[in-house]
């Protein structure tokens, strides 16, 4: 057999393994059963925010903060009408521009920005959401699953206040370094903000990527 034989039939089988690496990897994309115990794993992470949030209202509002830690710690009432940590973008915009209804209007100004919170947060968990769809399932791309949950979770979780309220509930406080009040909801997109930054810098390739955006995925 000639060397030309052989470099070519070594050519085709590890264009074979590739193809079919890629194809392996393709079509684990989650299907209706994964997507479901997915969804079970965000209520569970939602209800545990839900719930915090429900005592912290019922033991902290109207009342002093509950001292963990003197200065340094503590729960501490707080009905946010701001997005998380105090960042609200519309009062910055509403504070450059000096738009005059909304100045003698405030209540009008208030639902101006809780719709324009809850339209943005159900456009990007929608979208989050069908990205997640196309993520395999192999061991590679765990994190990044991981990491999709716990941002829809903590979107979610401050959605729901946002539409029953009007308001989002904070009561999570380090007063030592005079960080903004909390919750767990945030914790949850902090958390999936930071480790999606690390892993796209740090572990994920450009290939990992393509894979995921590939239009030859298929569900299944």
């Amino acid at each position: 057999m000639s060397n030309n034989t052989m470099s070519n039939d070594t050519k085709n089988n590890n264009a074979a393994n590739a193809n079919a690496a890629n194809s392996g990897t393709l079509n684990s994309r989650k299907n209706n059963k994964i997507m479901g115990i997915s969804g079970l794993i965000a209520l569970i992470l939602i209800f545990l925010d839900q719930i915090t949030k429900y005592f912290a209202f019922i033991k902290l509002a109207n009342n002093k903060p509950f001292v963990i830690w003197d200065n340094v710690f503590e729960f501490h009432y707080l009905e946010n009408q701001s997005a998380a940590f105090g960042i609200d973008l519309v009062t910055i915009f509403q504070n450059i521009f000096k738009f005059d209804y909304w100045t003698n209007n405030p209540a009008a100004f208030l639902r101006a920005k809780m719709l324009f919170f809850v339209v943005i947060t159900i456009i990007v968990t929608v979208i989050i959401c069908l990205i997640y769809r196309r993520i395999p399932t192999t061991p590679r791309f765990r994190w990044l699953n991981i990491t999709f949950v716990m941002f829809v979770s903590g979107a979610v979780g401050n959605l729901i206040d946002r539409v029953v309220n009007n308001y989002v509930i904070d009561f999570l406080y380090f007063k030592l370094i005079n960080f903004p009040i909390f919750n767990v909801a945030d914790i949850y997109v902090t958390v999936a903000a930071f480790a999606f930054i690390v892993l796209g810098i740090f572990y994920y390739t450009e290939d990992d990527f393509n894979t995921i955006f590939s239009r030859k995925a298929k569900d299944k």
